[in-house]
């Protein structure tokens, strides 16, 4: 919802500006009119433009990236999950109860995220310093393992390999959900954009057709920035990533 409220100030702010470009160019005295000084506001106008036209497109296709890399990351975290229950049972029954906490601890994160109430998920579980915590039970009984045949060795080392990527990609996904795109340099995009907006209404005149014009331009631009700040938030967010991975993964472990 942070998200739509964002969007619509951003809507809002774009369109005030090019109502306000509409009011001051009836204002402006003769020696300053806007027709003595359309090629110039016109040159301006195209300059900004194609700034925020890049640099958009740009934010937008990173948040998009964001949430791809944060997809694929889920899937190779699912694929070694996979990996790793199969080094446990190939080591020995004893590791079955170990194997068992680890689907119960996967079918707690998916409820979390994607189960019935998702959506408010404490940012606290999101930090790296949340997945070294879950991590380290796991870490620990693998370097506790004590294999005393050939077939537990092999057993043994993969396990340890298949962790290894475990771990570094869970607190991969979790650094990387800590600065999801430059604040900032949203800020300026929105400043650009109501700058462009008010250029826009300097050159035109007030009529209910240029005012449905910027409405819909104004909408164009909150909708773009909605989708930055929806993407950047891919276990919330209203574009969340996919669980097939996660759920095919819980599914292979109860075989």
């Amino acid at each position: 919802m942070a998200s739509m409220f964002v969007a619509i100030w951003v809507a809002v702010l774009t369109f005030v500006a090019g109502v306000l470009g509409l009011y001051l160019q009836k204002l402006l005295p003769d020696q300053h009119s806007v027709e003595k000084s359309r090629d110039m506001i016109g040159s301006v106008m195209g300059l900004v433009t194609l700034l925020l036209a890049l640099v958009l497109g740009t934010i937008v296709g990173s948040a998009y990236f964001f949430s791809s890399t944060q997809q694929s990351e889920l899937q190779t975290l699912s694929t070694r999950n996979l990996l790793l229950d199969k080094a446990l049972a190939q080591y020995g029954p004893e590791t079955k109860p170990v194997r068992d906490k680890m689907k119960e601890g996967m079918t707690q994160v998916y409820n979390l995220f994607w189960g019935s109430g998702a959506g408010d998920v404490d940012p606290k579980l999101l930090t790296a310093a949340s997945a070294i915590d879950s991590l380290k039970p796991m870490g620990d009984y693998i370097a506790s393992l004590d294999p005393q045949t050939p077939a537990q060795k092999a057993a043994a080392a993969a396990a340890q390999a298949n962790f290894g990527v475990i771990e570094q990609t869970r607190l991969l996904m979790s650094l990387q959900l800590a600065v999801p795109f430059s604040k900032p340099l949203l800020y300026v995009v929105v400043a650009w954009a109501a700058i462009l907006f008010f250029g826009f209404g300097m050159l035109s005149r007030i009529t209910a057709t240029t005012l449905a014009a910027m409405a819909l331009g104004a909408f164009a631009v909150a909708s773009a920035i909605f989708l930055i700040l929806e993407l950047s938030e891919p276990y919330s967010g209203l574009f969340r990533i996919s669980p097939a991975a996660l759920e095919q993964t819980i599914a292979a472990l109860d075989r």
